[in-house]
């Protein structure tokens, strides 16, 4: 549980500024959607992704590292690896058998038989969508187990897109409907209390001293 007190306390730290950007931020933060990549093999493509759910309030993205392992651009993700949780998983099957758990349909991004449209996705339910290697897409893994696939409709010559701009697309569409639903999307009271906490120990310096200070004062009062 999360010390309210202590919150506040944090929370009288921070400038005027960065408290309203908090409070906007977290009101717009979902888990109703989710991102995976599998063994992304260009890094700035992953960190790209990663910026692009900060961008449009997907709170959690999941980064399968099966055969390909590197750390995250710091540079292409321009920080919003900080204020987005990261989970890695280096099987993709942990990563499904994860996702399921949390009550998540798999999303396979590829042109399929039985694919559809992006603007025919229905937005109600909570869904991950899976990203894959640049070169060869999605494992069999990830197909056997999607429960739909989705494409985004393209005319030109080129037949695919990068997966980040895929993502960008994907993402903005998506979220933009779940926002003009009445669909629950938000984080839950106590996420958004812990993701408060979280983004202030990220922001202000010398943070564990400060907590620890504070609880030395409460203490000896």
């Amino acid at each position: 549980m999360i010390d309210l007190e202590l919150l506040k306390y944090l929370e009288s730290r921070l400038t005027p500024e960065r408290k309203a950007r908090f409070d906007s931020v977290i009101s717009n933060r979902t888990k109703h959607f989710t991102v995976a990549t599998e063994d992304v093999y260009q890094l700035h493509n992953t960190s790209a992704v990663i910026r692009s759910c900060d961008v449009f309030g997907v709170q959690e993205v999941h980064i399968v590292e099966e055969r390909n392992t590197k750390r995250i651009d710091r540079e292409i993700a321009m920080g919003s690896q900080k204020w987005v949780d990261l989970k890695r998983f280096h099987s993709v099957n942990d990563c499904i058998n994860s996702l399921r758990e949390s009550g998540y349909q798999i999303v396979a991004t590829t042109p399929h038989k039985n694919d559809q449209l992006l603007s025919d996705f229905d937005i109600h339910r909570k869904s991950c969508f899976f990203f894959g290697m640049e070169s060869k897409g999605l494992s069999k893994e990830v197909m056997e187990a999607a429960d739909c696939y989705l494409k985004i409709p393209m005319v030109g010559f080129t037949e695919s897109l990068n997966i980040s701009v895929s993502a960008a697309i994907i993402l903005q569409d998506v979220t933009n409907k779940l926002r003009q639903s009445d669909i629950d999307w938000r984080l839950a009271e106590q996420e958004q209390l812990e993701k408060r906490m979280d983004w202030i120990s990220k922001t202000l310096k010398s943070y564990d001293a400060i907590v620890a200070r504070y609880y030395q004062n409460k203490k000896s009062t």
